[in-house]
């Protein structure tokens, strides 16, 4: 009876997550329209396994928004997330770092300690929009769009997607990854972004 009791908890488990959990925090957040709207970098990921689509409405300005994007990363103005584990405890910064504010095309924006541990700027347009991406190697992007609204607030979309390949065999353990801790630190990070621009 003992493994048929584990088998029936472990399909218990699997629909929940994937039938309810998953759908859920891969579009936290984020209306039907926003899910479908075009983002920079789709077209580099058009068949992505990994594709989380999250979002924050900020009583702010685009333009009041964007430095937070901009100056973000490890050992830079942190990740306004869990510090102890996405900043190696070091608090993430509370106001805008004036030398964190250039950036460009080709820079790294770091994810972690190590010189090339990190995602290229690929493209950005000022206040608007950046995208981030691995590079011509990798094909994972993750872009931020800063959405105006009618009423004076931003709609801050972030959009990660990730191709399976099987030339690279821990790309399926990055997408364990982020299947399990991405949505805690991306959420975490988006109301960290929002408390500081809104205050």
């Amino acid at each position: 009876m003992l493994p048929i009791a584990i088998v029936v908890a472990l399909v218990v488990v699997a629909v929940a997550f994937f039938g309810l959990y998953r759908p859920w925090h891969l579009m936290w957040g984020a209306t039907r329209l926003e899910v479908a709207r075009s983002m920079p970098g789709d077209e580099i990921v058009p068949s992505p396994i990994f594709n989380a689509t999250r979002v924050v409405t900020i009583d702010a300005r685009p333009e009041d928004v964007w430095p937070w994007i901009v100056q973000i990363g490890f050992g830079r103005a942190g990740w306004y997330s869990y510090d102890l584990f996405d900043n190696l405890g070091r608090h993430s910064s509370e106001r805008i770092v004036p030398e964190l504010q250039h950036i460009e095309v080709g820079d790294l924006v770091p994810l972690g300690p190590g010189e090339s541990s990190g995602m290229l700027v690929k493209e950005f347009v000022l206040n608007r929009s950046i995208l981030w991406w691995t590079g011509k190697n990798g094909q994972t992007t993750w872009a931020w769009g800063l959405y105006p609204t009618s009423y004076g607030a931003t709609r801050l979309v972030t959009r990660v997607r990730a191709p399976l390949s099987w030339r690279q065999p821990m790309s399926a353990v990055w997408l364990l990854l982020d299947e399990v801790a991405d949505f805690p630190m991306m959420r975490k990070c988006l109301q960290g972004i929002k408390r500081r621009a809104e205050t």
